[in-house]
């Protein structure tokens, strides 16, 4: 059965407009906890980021909860990350973050961590979505959950981080610009670099409710690569909003992203001998990753684009390492999640070893031209049905012929086509991206 409302990292959408909206947010907290309670009296730890709207929809979420018989947690802006560990730590039933990760502030989102920190298997949301057609029923007075508000719970992530590399490794000498993207790390991540002795310079960490991800983090580097330069920083850390991606810069301010991230850990755990024989990316990893993965003797495997299609390649390939172009970094032998603060450190912990620079650490990957167009659109569309756009598609390939390929695909969060090129010559990349992308956006209306 497909999934009515859950997409590839739970339900999100514009506040006001469905199903982002008030009475929906309370109904799904009933219909999750239904689902929860047939397992036993459960504690659900409820974690947002820094949106002026989590307010509304954390009373709403906690609501339905209650009303369902569940007990609450609320943790505050927290990590998406902090919040599948804690969920794990607390022996909790589940975990929900309210976010919409690196989007704008006028979104949010509702997304769930199962008992053991990771995502809901789709049984699960398809189960909670069979409640949420119903009507809500309240339990009986005497069975309604209890809420509570806890203000430690930083402090217990914040040495999680710092175990994720062993104790004798210092970031003493280092200078790094973490930058917070104004989101749920900005208490946080800072602090775990400063403890083990980086001089950190912060920035975007300074939340108003609505400059999320605006102009600074993940998603926007130029704001971290004037403050590297500035400062003469030797890296770069940047966090999306909710601090479950890792994009860097090297001292240089040039972008070190996730496709490389992941390719230096890669190197650095094969030559300690704790990494395996599998590394995970998706359709979306460059050609460049996959060729230096297996120029160190490994598999490389390609899932769907999406943190939960990773994770499930990874478990059955035995995978420590995973994650996407985008920034998701999953070291699985650390945390079951994508965690950009974690995945910095295992970087951070390459330097130290290696002695090199970030700048010299990237070169263990050479990347191919890629060029990424997003179409946005207002309905779905069906591509493979489409003889438009499959034709457009043919012609990139057979002009390409054995130096390219070609990924169209809808994005699982956002109302976006995604076509992507990738050839020896960057050139031809944009020329047949924006090709395919203009038969796109006239199938699309």
């Amino acid at each position: 059965m497909s999934r009515k409302y859950f997409g590839t990292d739970g339900i999100r959408g514009e506040i006001g407009k469905a199903p982002m909206t008030p009475d929906f947010v309370l109904k799904l907290g009933w219909a999750a906890g239904k689902v929860l309670a047939s397992q036993g009296v459960p504690l659900v730890l409820i974690g947002k980021d820094t949106r002026i709207s989590g307010y509304m929809l954390e009373t709403a979420l906690q609501a339905g909860l209650v009303a369902a018989g569940v007990n609450v947690r609320l943790l505050g802006p927290m990590p998406t990350p902090a919040v599948a560990y804690l969920t794990r730590t607390f022996r909790a039933s589940a975990g929900v973050v309210i976010s919409a990760s690196h989007n704008p502030y006028q979104d949010n989102g509702v997304k769930f961590f199962s008992a053991d920190g990771t995502k809901l298997s789709n049984a699960t949301e398809l189960e909670i979505e069979k409640y949420l057609d119903k009507d809500l029923e309240t339990v009986c007075s005497k069975h309604l959950g209890k809420v509570e508000r806890i203000q430690d719970y930083s402090g217990r992530y914040i040495e999680f981080c710092k175990r994720s590399i062993p104790s004798d490794v210092s970031l003493q000498g280092l200078r790094i610009v973490v930058d917070c993207a104004h989101g749920a790390t900005y208490q946080v991540s800072p602090e775990v670099f400063t403890e083990l002795g980086a001089d950190v310079i912060k920035i975007g960490v300074e939340p108003n409710g609505i400059n999320i991800n605006k102009n600074c983090g993940a998603t926007s580097l130029a704001f971290l690569q004037e403050n590297v330069k500035h400062y003469r920083a030797d890296l770069g850390v940047a966090l999306d909003g909710d601090g479950d991606r890792l994009m860097m810069v090297d001292e240089n301010g040039e972008v070190v992203d996730g496709d490389e991230v992941l390719a230096i850990i890669a190197a650095h755990r094969h030559e300690n001998g704790t990494l395996g024989e599998h590394v995970v990316g998706t359709l979306m990893s460059n050609l460049g990753l996959e060729k230096a993965i297996e120029g160190m003797g490994l598999t490389f495997h390609r899932a769907d684009v999406g943190d939960r299609y990773v994770m499930e390649i990874m478990r059955k390939t035995g995978s420590i390492l995973g994650g996407e172009s985008s920034g998701h970094t999953i070291v699985r032998d650390r945390i079951a999640t994508g965690d950009g603060t974690i995945a910095a450190l295992q970087v951070l912990h390459a330097i130290i070893d290696s002695g090199k620079s970030l700048k010299d650490l990237k070169r263990v990957m050479a990347k191919y031209p890629q060029t990424l167009v997003n179409v946005r659109i207002k309905e779905k569309i069906d591509l493979d049905a489409s003889s438009a756009i499959q034709k457009a598609v043919k012609t990139a390939e057979k002009q390409m012929g054995d130096r390219g390929r070609v990924l169209l695909r809808a994005s699982g969060t956002e109302p976006l086509i995604r076509v992507m090129i990738e050839a020896q010559d960057e050139s031809e990349t944009k020329q047949l991206a924006n090709m395919i992308a203009d038969v796109v956006m006239q199938e699309a209306g």
